[in-house]
């Protein structure tokens, strides 16, 4: 039996417009699914808080229990769910399977929160037991973007749920079914007790009122950094605290020793996987100057190896961008770098809304598809002469979010990488990479730091409480 049933996967009345789920790859309609309007937000906060009480109060292995089950459900759907989110957000199956197995072990991960120790004993001046605990912090709101949809969503939503909190989960419309509506059907299947998750698909006047709502005292953002700004501005007007997981545009350092045979398919995987449409995606390869023009080369050729499809009915590595706008902001940044005189490597083409994987060598900090953000199958290539220079290089700019070093001397790599401020290194490696177990989160416009991951979802998702007791009343002077 379908986990997801259209007939049945929207329980609860949302008062928007229908709106019409659409595969990139072919423009076809998948499914209607009713958008939620600022009023719905409103209903499922207050219901969300009314059950949230008991849920708090469940004992830590039913929460646990819940959360494992839901993890063993992504993994019994799997073929199911692969097939919407390689429909509905252009995933080839191989990045659908990762988002499945990450989106697992984010349950597994989050069932063991549940029963870590809740607080401290405190040491005191007085005649009482003094100690900390952390308690849910009661609703949570999660805003999540179409490009990861069920990771994106999942890594707050589980975290959430396990330490007793409820959720209120505003998925993209875009990807309403996978980043939404899935996590819905898994939970209710795995056994979350009614109003604990309510996910209101809808435009960003849903996710204002998300922000402002009085009931939610803890907004979970993953999105642009000029949306963050401004979704952490009007949480700092509600006097809320906000989880901002923002945009990168990430460096990977090519240093003169790096073995290129290995190189260049890390390096095409760090900046066309998914498209490019990652918020960690290698927007800058920095590479020696001794090897920069056979590395833009080969880069270059494996480009334009690469099939570019529908992977829902062929076996390509890149599928569609999301959408026209998309589609239509990476090619004006490609556009606008070679007219300001960079110099077209591979790709630079589309066919609808099909990208082919581009290289653009000869950028500098005029070039807008280096200096900015893409989201796109991009990569730009620059050299340096120096580490003093990779390292300017690398740490100018806006964003902090990951950075890859390539080198033989791992040492060398790690010293490098002190002096570049960002919260994700890898050491030979690109910068794409999740797991659960892992804190994730950057620095400066790319957001405000680590905030998944064990002690970081205990940070995110609890608020501490400090008690006292004492057996007899205390004794004042007046």
């Amino acid at each position: 039996m379908p986990l997801l049933d259209p007939k049945t996967w929207q329980p609860r009345s949302l008062s928007g417009p229908e709106y019409a789920v659409t595969e990139p790859a072919t423009g076809d309609t998948l499914a209607t699914v009713t958008l939620a309007s600022a009023d719905d937000v409103s209903t499922a906060s207050e219901a969300a808080r009314a059950a949230q009480t008991a849920w708090a109060r469940a004992p830590h292995f039913v929460r646990a229990g819940v959360l494992r089950k839901a993890g063993d459900l992504f993994t019994a759907h799997a073929d199911e769910l692969r097939e919407w989110i390689v429909r509905e957000s252009g995933s080839i199956p191989g990045k659908a399977d990762f988002e499945l197995h990450v989106a697992a072990q984010e349950c597994y991960e989050a069932a063991a929160l549940a029963s870590r120790p809740a607080g401290q004993v405190l040491p005191t001046e007085a005649p009482r037991l003094s100690y900390t605990r952390r308690v849910p912090v009661g609703a949570v709101g999660v805003i999540a973007p179409f490009n990861a949809p069920l990771i994106l969503s999942i890594r707050s939503v589980a975290p959430a749920l396990a330490l007793g909190n409820a959720v209120v989960l505003k998925p993209d419309p875009r990807t309403a079914v996978c980043g939404g509506l899935s996590l819905a059907a898994v939970f209710a299947e795995a056994g979350l007790p009614d109003d604990l998750l309510h996910v209101l698909p809808g435009g960003p006047d849903v996710g204002q009122a998300l922000v402002a709502d009085p009931r939610v005292p803890v907004i979970s953002f993953t999105g642009s950094t000029a949306a963050g700004r401004a979704v952490g501005e009007a949480g700092g007007r509600h006097l809320k605290r906000v989880h901002l997981e923002l945009g990168g545009n990430s460096a990977m350092v090519v240093l003169e020793d790096a073995d290129l045979d290995a190189v260049i398919s890390t390096a095409a995987w760090g900046s066309f996987f998914h498209q490019g449409q990652i918020c960690m995606t290698t927007g800058r390869h920095l590479v020696h100057r001794s090897i920069y023009e056979e590395y833009v080369d080969r880069l270059a050729a494996k480009a334009d190896s690469l099939a570019v499809g529908d992977p829902h009915r062929a076996q390509v590595h890149l599928g569609p961008i999301i959408d026209d706008a998309q589609l239509t902001k990476v090619h004006r940044l490609v556009q606008d770098s070679t007219a300001a005189g960079a110099r077209l490597a591979a790709g630079g083409t589309h066919e609808k809304l099909f990208y082919r994987p581009t290289v653009i060598a000869g950028v500098d900090d005029r070039s807008p598809a280096y200096a900015e953000e893409v989201f796109g199958p991009v990569a730009p290539v620059r050299p340096f002469s120096t580490a003093d220079e990779a390292a300017a290089l690398a740490a100018n700019g806006e964003y902090g979010l990951s950075l890859g070093i390539v080198t033989r001397d791992a040492a060398r790599g790690l010293d490098l990488a002190e002096r570049i401020p960002t919260g994700i290194v890898h050491i030979n490696d690109q910068t794409v990479n999740d797991e659960a177990v892992a804190p994730f989160g950057g620095v400066a416009a790319s957001g405000t730091g680590a905030r998944f991951g064990g002690e970081a979802n205990l940070e995110a998702f609890t608020d501490v409480r400090w008690t006292t007791v004492r057996g007899d009343v205390a004794p004042y002077p007046f």
